[in-house]
Formats: C-alpha cells, sequence, structure tokens
C-alpha cells in the first residue's frame, strides 16, 4: 500500500462518479431503484476495500500477539500449525470484479512464537479486501506471518473464482484457480509439502 491512501476514501466523489457511470451505461440514476445507489456503492467500497488503510507492517501491529512456544506444547522445528478453508472475498485488480469462493489455508512451523488463530483468519481477510491479485494475497499473508511469528517456514495455498472469467470473457463459470505462496522448509522439503498437501 502506497503512502496516502488512508485519506483517499471519499464517498461523495465516490458517489458522484458511480452516478457518472450509471448515466455513461444509459441508465436514470433518478429513477426510483438507483436514486440511493451511489451512496450505497461508495458505503460499500468503504467496507470491502478497508485493506488499503494499512500496510502489511501495520497489520502485523494490528493482529501480532503470540504466544510463547513453551506454552503450546510445540516440538521445535517438526510440527506444524495449519488453518484451511478460511473463506475470504477480494476485488480483481484488472476489472474490479469480484474474486468469490476463495478459501485460503495458512500453515507455518513455529519456532519460539504461535500466533492465535484467529489472528491468522483476520490477517487473510484484510489482505483481502484492497483491488488485488490471488498470487499477492498469498505472498501477502505469507509476509504478514513471517514477521509476527518469527519463522521463515510459511505457506500458503489459496484456490478460488475469478467473475472477470466467469461472468464475462471467456465466461466459463466453475473454473477455479489455485496459487501457493512457499516460503522456508515448505519450499525446500518436498515430503513436507507433499504432507501439507495431503492435508487439504
Amino acid at each position: 500500500m502506497k503512502e496516502g491512501y488512508k485519506d483517499t476514501m471519499n464517498k461523495e466523489k465516490i458517489a458522484y462518479h458511480v452516478k457518472e457511470i450509471l448515466k455513461l451505461i444509459g441508465e436514470n440514476p433518478e429513477r426510483e431503484g438507483l436514486q440511493g445507489t451511489p451512496m450505497r456503492v461508495a458505503r460499500m467500497y468503504e467496507e470491502i476495500f478497508e485493506g488499503l488503510k494499512y500496510t502489511n507492517d501495520e497489520i502485523v501491529k494490528m493482529f501480532g500477539v503470540t504466544f510463547d512456544e513453551e506454552d503450546c506444547y510445540i516440538e521445535n522445528n517438526k510440527d506444524m500449525v495449519l488453518l484451511k478453508d478460511i473463506e475470504i472475498f477480494s476485488m480483481c485488480e484488472h476489472h474490479l470484479a469480484l474474486m468469490y469462493n476463495m478459501k485460503v489455508a495458512v500453515a507455518y512451523i513455529p519456532k519460539e512464537k504461535i500466533i492465535g488463530l484467529s489472528k491468522v483468519v483476520r490477517i487473510a481477510d484484510m489482505v483481502g479486501r484492497r483491488p488485488q491479485l490471488q498470487e499477492r494475497i498469498g505472498k501477502d499473508i505469507a509476509e504478514i506471518m513471517q514477521k509476527i511469528t518469527e519463522t521463515e517456514d510459511v505457506a500458503v495455498i489459496i484456490t478460488g473464482e475469478h467473475a472477470c472469467m466467469t461472468t464475462r470473457g471467456i465466461k466459463k463459470p466453475g473454473t477455479k484457480t489455485m496459487t501457493t505462496t512457499l516460503r522456508g522448509k515448505f519450499k525446500e522439503d518436498k515430503e513436507l509439502l507433499n504432507n501439507l498437501l495431503g492435508m487439504l
């Protein structure tokens, strides 16, 4: 995220431009069903693009509460923590089309710090709330997880459907995209990666 994004979410201007877009596609923004639409879209954008307010480092500070490894009975450098089927959504930055039915799996091998499970879900959700690429979502989640847990051994696997493929262009509903972001031992150790994939 670039500096300055935090102060650019001007709902009045967004509503004005949505109204202009409605005119340009041949609609009448003054008809009953559309009169409140521009501001509703503006409020929706404020919500679904909330992630633009924060850099990855700021997300680290927001959700960086950890527990000492010795309190969680994790055998150092051996035990894997995996959260899977984390449901998120995002918006494709190329068409501002919805990326949906997205499921995120996040795995890491703790060293000395364990992150609370709900924090992993919140990280994935916040990262998705930006105009995004699926590949970058995985990269951003992995980067944040590495900084919070202070381990290099992180994997993020995402599957999802993209409206820019399912409702326009090639128009192939049901087509799924899978991306993998592998760091540390998950990238180096094929047996570990195969074990992870077998758990998904």
